[in-house]
């Protein structure tokens, strides 16, 4: 499974997904881009997961068609 984390996904994360490739965003060269191309750019480039920890991008974009798969994550306790 390819994966790409955003540049606010903590990197440590990549440890616990053995057996898959991980990418960050700024690996491609994609950290400047804002959601919506970062994510038309993902699917293109054949991503299966998306991984973030901006809880507001599923109100900020439209994912309804979207072929790659949204994993945005949550602090404990509330921090992020």
């Amino acid at each position: 499974m390819l994966i790409l984390f955003d540049h606010v996904t903590p990197a440590g994360i990549a440890r616990f997904l053995a057996g898959h490739t991980v990418t960050k965003a700024k690996e491609r060269g994609w950290d400047r881009l804002g959601n919506d191309d970062l994510l038309t750019a993902a699917e293109e480039a054949g991503f299966d997961v998306f991984v973030t920890a901006d809880k507001n991008i599923r109100y900020q974009q439209k994912l309804e068609g979207r072929r790659i798969t949204l994993v945005i994550l949550s602090a404990p306790n509330g921090q992020s």
